[in-house]
C-alpha cells in the first residue's frame, strides 16, 4: 500500500468479525486496491485502545470501525477521536439505538454475544442429528451416549419429545418398550436420572393407534390398537421402569411442551 492509500482500523471487544465485513464491504464499493484493514480483536481496555487510535492519527487517509459494545471503551473511542480529529464508525451505536427504543429497556452490552449465539446454533444442529440418528430404538448405543434417555411404548410421544429437547440443546435417544424385544443393555447401565419413563391412559392410546393406522391405509382392527394388547404393553413397560427406578410421566393429557418442561426440570435438579 502506497502512503495516499486508506488505513482501515478494525476494533473490537470481540472477535472483530463484523467489523472487517462491513471494512471490506464498504471500501470494495470505491475503484482501489489502494487500502489496509488492520483488525484488532479483544480490545477492552482503553490502555489496549489508545496506542491504536494514536497510530491511526499520523495518518491523513485513516478510519477506525469499532464494534465495541461496553459504554466505558465504546465512549472513550468517541471521544479520543474527535480529540485527534479522527473518522469514526460506531457499528453497533445505531442499531442498539433503534432496537432500545422500539423494546423500552436497554442493550446487555456484553461483547461476543453473537458467538455464543453461534455456538448454540451448532449444538442444536448437533442435537437435533443425535435424536434422529437414535430415534425408536435404531442404534441402543445411544442410550448411553445421551443427555436423556426417553423409554415407553409406542405412540408415547417419545419422538416429537426428542426433537423438542434436542431445539433446547439436549442429545436425547428413545427406546421403544415392546414386551417381546428384549431391554438394551445399554439402557440398564445408565444412570437412572438420565432416564424417562412415559406412559399413557389405554383409551389414549388406543385412539392414537387408531388414528395412526388410518393414516398409513391400514384396518383399525388391527393387534396393534387392540385394548387386551396395550394393556400388556402399559403392564410391561411399568415392570420395566419400577426395575430401571426411573421417573416416570403420564404424557395422557399434557401437552409436549409441558411434558418437555417436567423432564427439564427433573434432569437441572438431579444431574450435577
Amino acid at each position: 500500500m502506497s502512503d495516499n492509500g486508506i488505513k482501515i482500523y478494525v476494533i473490537s471487544d470481540s472477535i472483530g468479525e463484523t467489523g472487517e465485513l462491513i471494512a471490506q464491504a464498504a471500501v470494495r464499493q470505491f475503484e482501489t486496491d489502494n487500502f489496509e484493514i488492520k483488525r484488532y480483536p479483544y480490545h477492552n481496555t482503553i490502555d489496549h485502545i489508545e496506542p491504536i487510535l494514536k497510530e491511526a492519527a499520523k495518518y491523513e487517509k485513516s478510519l477506525i470501525i469499532y464494534t465495541n459494545v461496553v459504554l466505558e471503551t465504546s465512549e472513550f473511542i468517541k471521544e479520543e477521536s474527535k480529540k485527534l480529529n479522527l473518522k469514526v464508525v460506531d457499528v453497533m451505536r445505531d442499531p442498539m439505538m433503534r432496537i432500545e427504543e422500539i423494546l423500552g429497556y436497554p442493550p446487555l452490552r456484553e461483547p461476543g454475544l453473537i458467538r455464543r449465539l453461534d455456538e448454540n446454533y451448532f449444538k442444536k444442529v448437533e442435537a437435533i442429528e443425535f435424536a434422529v440418528k437414535y430415534d425408536d430404538g435404531k442404534d441402543p448405543r445411544g442410550a448411553k451416549k445421551a443427555d436423556i434417555c426417553l423409554i415407553g411404548i409406542s405412540r408415547t410421544s417419545k419422538t416429537p419429545l426428542s426433537m423438542y429437547l434436542a431445539n433446547k440443546l439436549y442429545k436425547v435417544a428413545n427406546i421403544p418398550l415392546v414386551p417381546e424385544v428384549p431391554v438394551p443393555k445399554e439402557v440398564y447401565e445408565k444412570d437412572s436420572h438420565r432416564i424417562i419413563g412415559l406412559t399413557c391412559n389405554p383409551e389414549k392410546l388406543i385412539s392414537i393407534r387408531e388414528e395412526r393406522l388410518k393414516s398409513l391405509g391400514l384396518s383399525g382392527n388391527a393387534k396393534y390398537a387392540n385394548l387386551d394388547r396395550i394393556k400388556e404393553e402399559l403392564s410391561y413397560s411399568k415392570q420395566i421402569m419400577e426395575e430401571l427406578g426411573c421417573i416416570v410421566i403420564d404424557v395422557s393429557d399434557r401437552a409436549m411442551e409441558e411434558t418437555a418442561g417436567i423432564i427439564i426440570d427433573y434432569i437441572e435438579k438431579n444431574i450435577k
